[in-house]
């Protein structure tokens, strides 16, 4: 499978804008920019949609993993923060923390814990990020 997401900008880091797409058209020239990125101004930036990103991935592979141990969660919810630091050569991506709240009938958290650390190691999203990636996964009745 192949797909892309594509981002066009104009002018200078600060005063410039961009725009972002993806080939599905769910996003269709987004904006972005400095002031979204680091200012809290509305508009996305590169970090919430990786977090995006990481999130569907790894509850999608959670699912796949649940099923093979006989098991299929009724809900789940998940939110990835990613965070910007700086580094000494610049801007990084440091830590990555998953928090999943599930729904899951017949599982105990010792093994949704265990299943949902594999979903963890083995997401695609995971496997790309060069940054810690911790989660606090969580059984609700």
């Amino acid at each position: 499978m192949k797909t892309h997401g594509s981002a066009v900008w104009q002018g200078g880091l600060k005063d410039g804008k961009g725009a972002i797409s993806t080939k599905s058209g769910a996003l269709k020239d987004y904006p972005y920019g400095f002031s979204s990125r680091f200012e809290g101004k509305p508009g996305t930036n590169p970090e919430e949609l990786i977090g995006a990103a990481h999130a569907g991935c790894f509850t999608m592979a959670l699912s796949l993993i649940l099923g093979e141990a006989k098991l299929t969660a009724t809900h789940m919810e998940t939110t990835s923060e990613v965070t910007l630091d700086k580094v000494a050569d610049g801007l990084a991506i440091t830590p990555v923390h998953l928090t999943l709240k599930a729904k899951v009938p017949g599982a105990d958290q010792a093994k949704f814990e265990e299943l949902a650390a594999k979903a963890k190691a083995g997401c695609p999203v995971s496997k790309l990020l060069n940054a810690k990636i911790t989660l606090d996964a969580t059984l609700v009745e």
